[in-house]
């Protein structure tokens, strides 16, 4: 199965809210591009404008200035360009798997065709046995599952994460960054995670993507060059991880020895 797969442009993109008629800067000037295929996260204190970056590549805010291109489209609006997942499911309660998946569907299809593709996705996800199943006979994990496949179903060269595994216990979290990279590699589509979890960040990316504080720019680009698949105790996934919590507790009073 493979995706319509596109890159991204972030060109000179900053972000201000207006709050009470006071000006808030979210976001500095941030320029990057993500390649076609590429696993990328992006990592940084809260309150950084990681999450508010990634709305404004779905299309779901708009920037004050500066553009977003996925493939040679510009985004001005939410499309099927990019699927967005976010850390709480946002399933319908009273729809059945499928019925959820299928909700995800834009344009015209016969229902031979909806259910057919509907069927793909939940394979594709690991859900097999599950499509008459409701949100509630089903874990946090799974729950995510039918998320990231209702947000793939129109094959977007894109899909965003913003922090989908925020909710999950340590071990379910495991698991689902493993199914992640087992679905980004069946799928062949560009991601880009928004996460405060470094571990997660160097296990999932090709490349670290480290903001600063608000207003929120690229203080550090971090190639993870470490073959997959990654041992979390490995040598380099030590050093980088080190590397990135230099950078988040320079000037702090709390001891990275603490974290490492």
């Amino acid at each position: 199965m493979t995706a319509n797969k596109k890159g991204i442009e972030i060109q000179e993109v900053s972000k201000t809210f207006i709050l009470e008629g006071k000006s808030i800067p979210a976001l500095g000037h941030i320029d990057i591009s993500i390649r076609n295929g590429e696993f990328v996260s992006i990592v940084g204190k809260s309150g950084c404008g990681k999450s508010t970056l990634l709305r404004i590549v779905s299309g779901l805010e708009n920037a004050s200035t500066g553009q977003v291109l996925i493939g040679d489209r510009r985004v001005e609006r939410a499309s099927v360009m990019a699927g967005l997942v976010f850390q709480e499911p946002r399933l319908f309660p009273w729809l059945t798997v499928a019925q959820n998946i299928e909700f995800g569907i834009h344009g015209e299809l016969s229902r031979d065709e909806r259910w057919q593709t509907v069927h793909q996705y939940i394979d594709l996800v690991g859900l097999n046995g599950f499509a008459k199943a409701y949100p509630r006979q089903l874990s946090g994990g799974m729950q995510q599952r039918v998320s990231i496949a209702r947000s793939l179903i129109n094959k977007p060269g894109v899909l965003l994460l913003d922090e989908p595994f925020g909710a999950l216990d340590a071990l379910t979290r495991i698991n689902m960054q493993n199914e992640v990279l087992r679905i980004w590699q069946s799928y062949d589509a560009t991601m880009a995670l928004v996460t405060h979890d470094v571990d997660e960040a160097i296990f999932l990316s090709d490349r670290i993507f480290v903001m600063s504080e608000r207003p929120g720019t690229i203080d550090r680009v971090i190639d993870v060059d470490i073959p997959r698949p990654r041992e979390r105790s490995g040598a380099r996934f030590m050093e980088i991880r080190r590397e990135i919590f230099t950078m988040f507790f320079t000037n702090s009073a709390i001891s990275i020895e603490y974290y490492i």
